[in-house]
């Protein structure tokens, strides 16, 4: 299955619905330029790996590393929907201690602080 990357916007949180395999190449080149993407415009970002099919050590790489980007933009990345697999890599890791991880999307969003609002 070739790499997608889709992003929606639920209740002021971006979502990045990801799909297929995250590898060296464009699978990870594609995660690292949506998530670049997804900072510029919201720090609220909820990155659904449902239909991801196997992600390597670089795919894993990417993730990090959009989350530290995050950090130092003061946004937030949290994971949804994350397949048995690639948690048991997330665990072998230790990243399960970094990301926030949620199977209902709805849980997710409640999980973000609220937006600020912006005075006018």
């Amino acid at each position: 299955m070739k790499i997608h990357a889709e992003t929606r916007d639920v209740d002021g949180v971006t979502i990045l619905v990801m799909r297929g395999r995250i590898t060296l190449g464009e699978g990870a080149s594609l995660l690292r330029e949506a998530i670049r993407h997804s900072i510029n415009h919201n720090p609220r970002i909820l990155i659904d790996l449902a239909e991801v099919t196997y992600i390597d050590s670089t795919g894993l790489g990417e993730l990090v590393g959009g989350w530290v980007a995050a950090r130092n933009r003061n946004a937030d990345i949290k994971l949804l929907h994350i397949k048995s697999q690639i948690k048991d890599l997330l665990q072998v890791t230790k990243l399960l201690t970094v990301f926030e991880c949620f199977e209902d999307e709805t849980a997710a969003i409640a999980s973000f602080p609220p937006a600020a609002v912006q005075e006018p």
